[in-house]
């Protein structure tokens, strides 16, 4: 692990400097890679696959595991779109002079080295190699034991994409290793890596959070919300609802709780149960919901602060978005929310009261995602306040600098 870090310190040191092209040319030869070697990645993923239906995983995990020609080709398109994006690296930020004549400049940098630790979506080593390279940081990948077959493959399409543009080959690294171990000695390296991103579940951004020496972006659980306001469009309710739960039920960004307003949920509610109970989920709701639906199973206070990841909904009837805001405040992630509603008044309170990094209006929390904003990808979504908040793209993943000039200005 020591010798991985302090080769991706030197590798950062050169990367810092790379022009904007070269990073382009590897991104791009990577997306090319990767498509020549679809059937190596699609038989390591089935071998991936295999073991985790061995271990009885979750059909949520399974899911976050499993690789298609239609999604390596969204990894390969999503390093294309990186390519793209403007390079995030010496832009300047803003500038000013002082009355002495100095000429002060905010410059973006990047970060430097970067760890990656995720467990069972080998999407992630592409979209992180792709935009920590962007950012012209070196990066250090810990996958987890169920994806290391896949990621491995996809790493060596990125390695060799580095190698053709010239670029050190160390500046993007899988740690080589499922062991535990490898985590605790990456969580100490402070002074070396720079900055650790964890994807994973409650027990990892807790031991991580507890461990480490080394600053964290948090990624936190995505106990998401849908809250359907008295004046909410009944149709755009029951569509958001449906893909906001049902699209994929195992990412961070699904609702896991409904919360709809008493005055309209004897007239809409029956209808987007429906919708949800035809399409395999469980529904667990209060009293008011189970009167609706008998097919629907009693919610515990523990149901609101769970992030299912899987076709499982909370459900709960409130009176008006006081009381919406009041539940989200106590049971959120901060991750995401969402209010449907025609009523500016009750929208604009919604997102001016609740606190979490991103909030949706008459749209699906599955839409946060940073591919859908426009990022090209996502390390993951930053729930922390400091530094990156929301979707972890190539901009976030930049530091600053100042430069100053003088024409040989001495302080007083």
């Amino acid at each position: 692990m020591h010798h991985i870090a302090t080769s991706a310190r030197a590798a950062a040191t050169i990367l810092a400097t790379v022009t904007g092209s070269a990073k382009d040319q590897a991104l791009r030869q990577a997306a090319t890679v990767l498509r020549a070697r679809n059937r190596d990645i699609l038989s390591a993923n089935r071998r991936d696959l295999d073991a985790a239906h061995r271990k009885q995983l979750s059909p949520a995990l399974v899911d976050r595991l499993e690789l298609n020609e239609g999604r390596i080709e969204a990894m390969a398109r999503g390093l294309e779109e990186i390519a793209d994006l403007p390079d995030p690296v010496g832009q300047v930020i803003a500038s000013w002079e002082r009355p002495n004549g100095l000429q002060i400049e905010r410059v973006s940098t990047p970060i430097g080295v970067i760890g990656v630790i995720y467990e069972s979506r080998p999407n992630v080593t592409a979209d992180a190699a792709g935009l920590c390279l962007k950012a012209g940081n070196a990066a250090i990948l810990r996958c987890g034991s169920e994806s290391f077959a896949t990621s491995s493959i996809i790493m060596e399409c990125i390695a060799a994409a580095l190698v053709a543009a010239g670029l050190p080959e160390t500046s993007i690294q899988l740690v080589p290793t499922t062991e535990r171990g490898a985590v605790g000695e990456m969580l100490q390296m402070h002074g070396i890596i720079d900055v650790i991103i964890p994807r994973g579940g409650r027990s990892l951004i807790q031991r991580v959070t507890a461990e480490s020496r080394v600053p964290l972006f948090e990624h936190l659980e995505g106990i998401c919300h849908t809250y359907i306001h008295a004046k909410a469009n009944p149709e755009v309710a029951r569509q958001v609802t449906l893909n906001a739960k049902m699209r994929r039920p195992g990412i961070c960004g699904a609702t896991e709780t409904l919360l709809i307003d008493r005055s309209v949920a004897p007239g809409l509610l029956p209808d987007i149960l429906g919708d949800l109970l035809a399409a395999g989920c469980e529904v667990r709701g209060d009293a008011i919901t189970r009167v609706l639906d008998s097919r629907v199973q009693p919610a515990t206070e523990q149901d609101w602060d769970t992030e299912y990841l899987d076709k499982i909904i909370a459900v709960k009837v409130v009176d008006g978005v006081d009381a919406a805001i009041d539940h989200i405040r106590r049971h959120s992630s901060h991750h995401t929310e969402a209010i449907i509603t025609e009523d500016a008044q009750a929208a604009a309170k919604f997102v001016d009261s609740i606190d979490s990094a991103i909030l949706m209006i008459n749209a699906s929390t599955q839409f946060a995602d940073g591919g859908e904003f426009g990022m090209g990808a996502e390390i993951g979504i930053a729930t922390g306040k400091l530094h990156a908040r929301g979707p972890v793209g190539v901009e976030q993943l930049t530091s600053f600098k100042y430069i100053v000039r003088g024409t040989g200005q001495c302080r007083p």
